[in-house]
């Protein structure tokens, strides 16, 4: 067992860490850059489920947002035009609202954390609720989800093959050139 001084350092660096990186989504001028920063504020949370003993939604949360992170760059790298998602742009709009709703939301949940009487005994049994849990997250839906990834997988795995200096068609510093539609009409041209 990590001794419990160890746990609340830790515990405060994940949350300022949270916090500066969940701060930095809305202040960096790159779509790419504040992906990354939501994946590292993302992370930072799992990691305060996993000190908190929620290993079970910590590791969920980490792997679903690194994918979804990961996906939403990749993306963003191939099909903005802006290129590469990492030229200078507004990531906030209604600037003076978006102020107002989450100062107002911090306070609530603020007010929440630390007014709030929340119950301290343990779970029965932690292993029959995880496992409780996981039924819940994927019980009917497994299969979904491993098409889903193994797919989003073969996708990612195209979109850079095609986006290579290679290309679907050819070098890319050649042009874009179908390719011929018989072996033999290539050979001749």
């Amino acid at each position: 067992m990590i001794p419990t001084p160890l746990v609340d350092a830790a515990f405060f660096v994940f949350a300022a860490g949270a916090i500066v990186t969940g701060y930095r989504v809305f202040r960096t001028d790159s779509m790419v850059r504040a992906a990354f920063y939501l994946l590292a504020s993302f992370s930072a949370v799992g990691g305060i489920l996993v000190l908190l003993g929620s290993e079970f939604l910590g590791m969920v949360l980490l792997l679903m947002m690194a994918g979804e992170m990961l996906i939403m760059a990749i993306v963003m790298v191939m099909y903005m035009m802006n290129p590469a998602g990492l030229n200078p742009m507004t990531m906030v709009h209604q600037n003076r609202v978006a102020a107002v709703a989450g100062l107002a939301a911090f306070l609530a949940l603020a007010a929440v954390g630390l007014l709030g009487d929340f119950p301290d005994r343990p779970a029965p049994q932690p292993a029959l609720a995880t496992e409780e849990l996981g039924i819940e997250l994927l019980g009917d839906s497994m299969l979904v989800f491993q098409t889903a990834g193994v797919t989003l997988l073969s996708t990612m795995i195209g979109a850079v093959a095609i986006a290579g200096r290679r290309g679907r068609s050819g070098s890319a510093e050649d042009g874009s050139i179908e390719p011929a539609l018989q072996p033999d009409e290539e050979d001749a041209a």
